[in-house]
Formats: structure tokens, sequence, C-alpha cells
């Protein structure tokens, strides 16, 4: 039996997991793709499939580069310490991924100081509590170097209008800005627009192509020349660099040609899983681009999870749960989801 075929028959008898869109597992076509890919040594810069992902990211993106990367991680991290140096610091939301989720790295690794704000209702950063954060150009203080932006953050996609005036904000005060994109082209399809009406107003911008997208794994980081061979050598040097990437550049390829415009169905699933909950007395608290967030009483929180873990369902369950849903979990196994919260709110 081919690999692909025993894999997507893996993936069949699965549970339906809600807990994050990195769960999403490549299909049989991209597999394919995969195991059919052209590589070289990318280390040398001699992998034609990892080449031509970099040059259709930067192409998608209007920048001059773009660099893959193994992690979406690692990829912020190299941003930061390619536009910083030691003793800088970067403005960043106080829920921002590359702040609280990624291990303090650029604090840790590039002694480059975070400073953090909180985020509006819409994700976004109020560009006066920007300005007060930044710091006078004095001995006693930490450089001002870096915005750094999430889009989508918490399935809240930024809206064109903040982006420029963050981009204007920023070259006003010799700032650069960075966008966390890991869930961009979410933004993309919800805005009906190109990567590039987001990415003309940022320095740099990563692509994580491991969630939505539905890769087992990779990153990309676009920037101007510059700036990306800066990167190259930060990667090398946080143990980036890759041989034969081409077999997992290849699932970038085809998710850039294949599941982008598919995420509007993730979209229109997430905003029909609320409805549905709606109507079972579920508080529905948000629910924007693919991610949907209900409220759960206290007491019920563990006994959910429990339930629903049993019947093959993964949720987060928290009182604040958090369900997202990607190209793994079709509206018939929404409807399952569904049924079987029926079922624990009734029993």
């Amino acid at each position: 039996m081919p690999a692909f075929f025993f894999f997507r028959h893996v993936q069949e008898h699965r549970v339906i997991d809600l807990r994050s869109d990195t769960v999403t597992r490549p299909s049989a076509a991209m597999l394919s793709a995969m195991m059919s890919a052209e590589t070289g040594d990318d280390v040398y810069r001699d992998d034609p499939t990892v080449n031509a992902l970099e040059a259709e990211a930067a192409r998608l993106s209007g920048k001059a580069a773009a660099l893959f990367f193994p992690t979406g991680t690692q990829a912020n991290l190299v941003a930061l310490l390619s536009h910083c140096e030691r003793g800088d610091e970067y403005i960043v939301g106080q829920q921002a991924h590359n702040y609280k989720y990624e291990a303090g790295g650029a604090a840790v690794l590039g002694s480059i100081q975070p400073q953090p704000i909180l985020a509006a209702d819409d994700g976004t950063l109020p560009l006066d509590v920007v300005a007060a954060a930044i710091k006078p150009d004095d001995i006693h203080f930490a450089r001002t170097r870096l915005l750094s932006l999430e889009n989508t953050h918490h399935g809240k996609v930024l809206p064109l209008a903040y982006l420029e005036q963050a981009w204007t904000f920023t070259r006003e005060h010799q700032l650069a800005l960075h966008i966390d994109g890991a869930r961009i082209f979410n933004a993309v399809v919800a805005q009906q627009t190109t990567l590039a009406a987001i990415a003309r107003y940022c320095d740099t911008l990563t692509i994580c192509l491991s969630k939505g997208l539905g890769t087992p794994v990779g990153s990309l980081l676009c920037g101007d020349t510059a700036l990306i061979e800066r990167a190259r050598r930060w990667r090398k040097m946080t143990g980036g660099g890759m041989r034969q990437a081409g077999i997992l550049a290849a699932a970038g390829l085809y998710a850039l040609e294949h599941n982008v415009a598919r995420l509007q169905e993730d979209h229109d699933n997430a905003a029909w899983l609320g409805q549905q909950l709606h109507e079972l007395g579920v508080q529905v608290i948000d629910q924007q681009t693919n991610m949907l967030f209900v409220a759960v009483p206290e007491t019920q929180v563990k006994p959910l999870g429990e339930w629903m873990k049993a019947r093959g369902v993964l949720i987060s369950a928290g009182t604040r749960t958090r369900l997202v849903t990607h190209l793994d979990a079709d509206r018939a196994a929404l409807a399952q989801v569904v049924a079987q919260w029926k079922a624990f709110l009734h029993q």
C-alpha cells in the first residue's frame, strides 16, 4: 500500500479535533507532491523546490525576498533578531504569540526586551498607547526599535485602514513594523484582498503553512533582500538550516495553490457552529474567521472536556473555550460535535 494511502486511511479514523488548526494533516495529494519533490542542499541554496517556494512567497507578498523556516516560532525569532540589536526593545500585544507563547526567545537569545501593551477589542494595538510606550532616547532605557502586530489575532482581522495608520506611525517614529502572520491568509480571505495589499504596510511578515493551509511543517519570513540575508545567518545560527528541505517546501507550494481560497469554508463553518451552539443555549462570546469562543460554566469545564473526549471530540475546555475550524473538520464532523454537546447538556 502506498504510504500516502496508508496515511489517509489513518486520518479517516481519527477523532474530531477542534483544539487548533495546527492539527491539520496533509492530504494524499499533498503527500504525493512531497514524495515527488525535486531536492538539493538548501544550505547551499541548491534546493529547487525551496527556492520556488521562497520565490512564490516573495511574489505573493510583494516583498523582494523570502526565507523558509521549520517553524513560525523560529521565523518570528529570526525576524526580531534581524531587526534589533542587544538592548533594543519591541512593542507587542500582551496576548501576542511572539510575546507570550514563544518561550521568551527574543529576550533569552537576542537580549531584546519586550514591552507588552493591551490590545483593543478588535485585535489592534492602539497607536496612542504605542506612542506612550516608546522610550525616550536616554541611556537609562532600552531603545525602542520595532512594533510587532499579529494578524489575525485570536481570529480577528486587523483592518487595512489600521495597518496603513500603523505603517505611517512607524515611519514617523523610526520603528520597524513586523507582522506575525501565522494566519495571515485567513485575513486575506476574510477581507477578499491579496497578501501584497496587507504586506505593503509592514517591513517583515511571517506566514505559517502548517495551520489552516494544512502542511505538516513550515513557515516563511518575507522582507527586503538585505534583511533576508541577515535572517539567513540567524536561521543558520539558531539551527534552522536544512538540507533536502524540498520535500517540506513542496507541501507549502501545494498549499498556496490549493488551500487558500478554501479557508472561507472554515470561516463559514465556525459561524455555523456558533449558531448551532447558540441555539442549544451556549453563550457565544465571539466568532471571527475560523475561531469561535464560547463560555462554559466553571462546573461544566472538566465534565464537558471528558464527555467530548470519550466520544471522539477533542476541545480545549475552559470557561472561555476556543473552537478552531479547519480543513480536517467538515460540516458533517461539526454536526457530530453539536450532537455530542447537546447530549452533554441534556444528560
